[in-house]
């Protein structure tokens, strides 16, 4: 229906994500409408987004430039403790609670054996080297709730029990304002199993 650069457009945008072809049609025309400079603006942001993100050499999280993120920057950050997570937006949803001041690592994936990712696929050795080489003392797994997830945190915890360092897994439950009625038996028996004291 649509030639050119729009039709170009409106195809590259349906490879995003999230994106059907509905919502890549909006957006298309949504840029069209926009002023020169907004487009150019986030044309530019893109291409510097691409030429200057990269992975922390580290923990693999996103960092500018080949140097270190700025959490493996920060001095204050307790580098004892890493959390392990699949992707790096999970480092923003743990940061997001301000309950962890320690470092992260990032695998960049699951255990998934349908797909072909393997141990090899992830940075497993990557996070091995660290541990021989930064005296990290705890390792906290915290891969999602899922299938993957759990295979990926179980393969883990095997690798790393020979290695004398305390290994844990972040408690899953239910979510707060959420009805016993409606949570499966899984979320449920992980919720009582990670029950822990009331003070009275």
């Amino acid at each position: 229906m649509y030639t050119g650069p729009l039709r170009a457009l409106i195809d590259e945008l349906g490879r995003l994500p999230g994106v059907g072809p509905k919502s890549a049609q909006r957006l298309a025309f949504h840029l069209l409408k926009v002023s020169d400079d907004d487009a150019l603006r986030l044309a530019a942001a893109i291409t510097a987004m691409k030429q200057r993100t990269t992975l922390c050499a580290r923990c693999f999280n996103v960092a500018e430039g080949g140097a270190e993120c700025e959490v493996c920057l920060d001095a204050r950050r307790d580098a004892t403790v890493v959390c392990v997570v699949e992707d790096p937006r999970d480092i923003v949803a743990v940061e997001r609670t301000q309950q962890f001041t320690g470092r992260y690592h990032v695998l960049h994936g699951s255990l998934n054996p349908l797909e072909g990712v393997g141990p090899e696929e992830l940075k497993v050795k990557e996070l091995l080297a660290r541990i021989e080489g930064e005296g990290i003392a705890e390792i906290i797994l915290c891969t999602n709730p899922n299938l993957e997830g759990e295979a990926t945190a179980m393969y883990l915890a095997r690798r790393l029990a020979p290695l004398g360092l305390r290994v844990t897994r972040i408690a899953s439950g239910l979510p707060v304002g959420g009805d016993l009625e409606y949570a499966d038996e899984l979320t449920l028996g992980r919720a009582i199993e990670g029950r822990r004291e009331v003070a009275g």
